[in-house]
């Protein structure tokens, strides 16, 4: 059963990798996300500076999550408050760097406070590549906010529940929530449920906290 798990969640994740490739705005390849990351004019303290600050607020804002709202930070329903730092991808190319280490070490952290274990690396790996998909895509596609922070919620709702089902039986969830339907035996359902459930959650916070903190911090120069 845990093997045929495994092999579901690697297809799913695959899966799901393709379809957002397939919905960033123009052709993802490592050395876009190369240049995006690295290659940018002025490189050196002050970008180094600001990726390091945005990777410890990131990550402040979901252990601060997980400690207060708890299964709303890693459960089937997401409301993680750290997904409004997304913006700042709007602003700045060391937010994508940023953000991705903040997701890393936050998961980490998860990893720890949960108990989830071995698992939790699967949270660790592929929740962060989704952070990093969708700041990328909120940086290319900056000039348009509204389809920029779509970026972070496309990336999250189609990587994220592709590994979902594993990480809640970790957790002691053994059904769909608000169902009856077992996780083991219905992966296309529990995959088109995290889709939605988790979309929704990242939406309610990139655009209802995240635009009104973009509109405060575009006045300033980054």
């Amino acid at each position: 059963m845990l093997l045929n798990g495994t092999i579901l969640v690697a297809h799913g994740i695959a899966g799901s990798c393709r379809a957002a490739k397939h919905l960033l705005p123009g052709r993802i390849s490592a050395d876009m996300l190369k240049d995006t990351i690295m290659r940018q004019p002025g490189l050196g303290a002050r970008y180094v500076a600001h990726a390091g600050m945005i990777a410890a607020v990131y990550a402040a804002l979901t252990i601060l999550t997980i400690t207060l709202l708890q299964g709303l930070a890693f459960g089937p329903v997401q409301l993680r408050l750290s997904e409004a730092a997304c913006v700042l991808a709007l602003l700045t190319p060391a937010a994508v760097p940023g953000l991705t280490i903040g997701c890393v070490l936050a998961n980490l952290f998860g990893i720890a406070l949960t108990g989830s274990g071995a698992l939790g690396l699967l949270d660790v790996a592929f929740g962060s590549l989704a952070t990093l998909l969708g700041a990328w895509w909120a940086w290319r596609a900056r000039a348009r906010v509204g389809v920029a922070l779509l970026g972070p919620v496309v990336a999250n709702a189609l990587i994220v529940p592709a590994y979902l089902p594993v990480i809640l039986a970790a957790y002691g969830f053994y059904t769909i929530p608000f169902t009856e339907i077992s996780l083991a035996e219905n992966y296309l359902l529990m995959y088109l449920f995290g889709a939605v459930a988790v979309g929704i959650g990242e939406a309610l916070v990139v655009y209802g906290l995240g635009l009104p903190l973009h509109k405060l911090l575009a006045r300033r120069a980054w």
